[in-house]
């Protein structure tokens, strides 16, 4: 915990993690200054219209500004004024265990789902981070006694210099975000950041050989799909730790095989905090899986209608693909492209039904799929696509929405975004809070 009374900080960034930070600093006495590239925030009281003229104390900023080329976080870096993340804010001020949780893809499932566990086994826990609740909003009712499970993106950590959870899993790496770090390496320089330090347990995906190579410590715990001579791991459609049953696979009610990865990590994280195996299998069995993640939302004249909004990068996409198989389906893809090449989707000469392009990205996409032989169609939007295949709909058919791409072109979050395809695909909508 640091000294704040009386000290001029500035919070850079006015979405709901900056917000949040602004509310822990005033009640610690802070006198807050705040800023944000967008106009609509000059209105506030102590919005401060020209920050680089100012000096501060400190400077928080929010995961959604992007530090690439940032000449703001740049200025401040050089004059020496301490800068730190939110998520560096929260951990600061937090008590008790924090479990951080990142990696390209499954990161929501996952630490939903080590959340379900710990609360099962009577633990004081707190879901918080990337997930929605940030990490500024729950600290100050932390207490030695806390469990926090927080989901920790590539933004939170671009900036984070004090973050260190007593656990840290990294789950999987592929590409995305490009366009904000400027290369995959440097992408894989910020994930990193979540393990630095030496008394720290951390779980590590063994399949993915990026991963696996990150540490190499004996005491690290593996997960994965393959056999191993220790760690969490499938054998004779079991999931183990060590020499101990925890849950067979047909006991598991998620879908696809990305599924079956983000439990074997959940496991691991439990078994690290020697939680009951009795107790593991109960919360995995009782476990539902957040929306717009691989999610069957029903029929529509013989054919099923799977929502995967979160598959957000060309990895995501291509788990969901695996796990319905190519063979008559009818591929949505499309919307904002993070700099990422869309010819791993094509390359494999899989049997799609059928590619619809939309969107920002969607000419693009077009092009790449052209030129490896498919038929593809172009749409302006998400929407014109879901309305034709809703329209063409016919039994056998596998309908996934499964982007590769951003939203933001068309809609504020995935989430949004997955609403949308649900109303239109079944005249259904869940009214979600719609998030900056």
């Amino acid at each position: 915990m640091i000294r704040l009374k009386g000290k001029r900080v500035l919070v850079y960034g006015l979405g709901i993690s900056g917000q949040s930070a602004c509310k822990l600093l005033h009640e610690q006495g802070a006198c807050v200054c705040i800023y944000d590239d967008e106009n609509r925030f000059s209105n506030f009281y102590s919005y401060e219209k020209e920050p680089l003229t100012k000096q501060y104390d400190l400077v928080v900023v929010s995961p959604g500004i992007k530090v690439l080329g940032n000449q703001i976080i740049s200025h401040f870096i050089v004059s020496k004024t301490p800068v730190i993340s939110e998520l560096d804010l929260g951990y600061l001020f937090s008590k008790g265990t924090i479990i951080g949780i990142t990696g390209t893809n499954g990161k929501t499932t996952v630490t939903s789902l080590v959340g379900d566990i710990f609360k099962r086994a009577g633990k004081r826990t707190f879901v918080c981070g990337n997930i929605g609740l940030p990490l500024t909003n729950v600290a100050p009712q932390t207490d030695s006694s806390s469990f926090l499970i927080v989901e920790v993106s590539n933004f939170q950590l671009e900036l984070s210099s004090y973050f260190t959870p007593n656990l840290a899993c990294i789950l999987n790496l592929a590409p995305d975000h490009i366009d904000r770090h400027g290369s995959f390496e440097e992408y894989v320089r910020v994930k990193k950041k979540i393990i630095r330090g030496r008394r720290q347990k951390v779980v590590l995906n063994y399949d993915d050989e990026l991963v696996r190579n990150i540490l190499i410590d004996k005491k690290v715990l593996f997960f994965s799909k393959k056999t191993l001579n220790k760690g969490v791991f499938i054998k004779n459609n079991w999931i183990f730790h060590n020499k101990t049953k925890i849950i067979s696979l047909n006991d598991i009610p998620l879908f696809g095989e990305k599924n079956i990865e983000n439990v074997l990590a959940s496991v691991a994280i439990a078994v690290k905090y020697r939680i009951k195996p009795s107790i593991i299998k109960e919360a995995i069995m009782n476990f539902k899986a957040p929306k717009h993640r691989l999610e069957y939302l029903g029929q529509i004249n013989g054919a099923d209608v799977f929502d995967d909004s979160k598959a957000t990068n060309i990895s995501a996409s291509l788990s969901a693909i695996s796990s319905l198989g190519e063979r008559g389906l009818v591929l949505l893809l499309g919307g904002l492209n993070k700099d990422c090449k869309f010819d791993e989707i094509f390359n494999k000469n899989l049997d799609f039904e059928q590619v619809l392009c939309f969107g920002q990205a969607g000419k693009e996409i077009y092009d790449c799929a052209t030129s490896y032989g498919y038929s593809p169609l172009l749409f302006e939007s998400m929407k014109s696509a879901a309305v034709y295949a809703k329209q063409n709909a016919r039994e056998g058919q596998k309908i996934l929405l499964a982007p590769a791409c951003a939203s933001f072109d068309e809609f504020a979050s995935y989430s949004v975004r997955g609403e949308v395809f649900k109303e239109i695909m079944f005249d259904s909508f869940e009214k979600i809070e719609m998030s900056q």
